[in-house]
Order: structure tokens, then sequence, then C-alpha cells
């Protein structure tokens, strides 16, 4: 599948997933959501055939690891992916 054809409900998870990241950072419930949201995004990227957009999260997923009762020590760094993310699937939407 071309990248330009990302389905419309990855892109919905997608942009879920950035929107709690954003409030994740220090809540490890929420972290812990964030990484199986991603999951599932990488698993839906795979099966369309996205498999540039799927490497990009799958760099996310290596860098996110939630740990109980201890802050992100990665939180801006994915944050800065997550959110060129989200500037690549809009770039995508607009082709």
């Amino acid at each position: 599948m071309d990248e330009k054809n990302i389905p419309g409900d990855i892109k919905k998870d997608l942009e879920n997933a950035c929107l709690l990241h954003e409030r994740a950072t220090s809540d490890y419930t929420q972290c812990m959501e964030f990484s199986r949201l991603m999951s599932d995004v990488l698993a839906g990227l795979e099966d369309a055939g996205c498999w540039d957009m799927a490497d990009k999260v799958m760099s996310v997923l290596l860098d996110c690891n939630p740990k109980t009762g201890a802050h992100c020590d990665k939180a801006t760094i994915v944050a800065q992916a997550v959110k060129k993310l989200m500037r690549l699937s809009a770039t995508q939407e607009r082709q």
C-alpha cells in the first residue's frame, strides 16, 4: 500500500496516542496506555503495508519504556518523535 494511504482509523489512533503522550509523562497508567495504543498503530500500519511509517512508530516504541513511580527519562525524545509522526501523517493526508 502507498504511504499516502494510511487508513483513517490508524491515523485517528495515532492522533489519540499523540494527545495521550502529552498527558502521560508522569502517569504510569497513561504511559502504559500510550505504549499499548502505539503497538496497535504499529500492527495496523504493518497490516496496511505502510512500512516507512511503521518503522517510525517502532522507533518510538523502542524509546518508550514505562516505569512505575518514575518520571519518563525519554519523554522529550518520544514527544519529539510523536510530533514528527503527526506532521508526517498530516503531510501525507494533504498529498
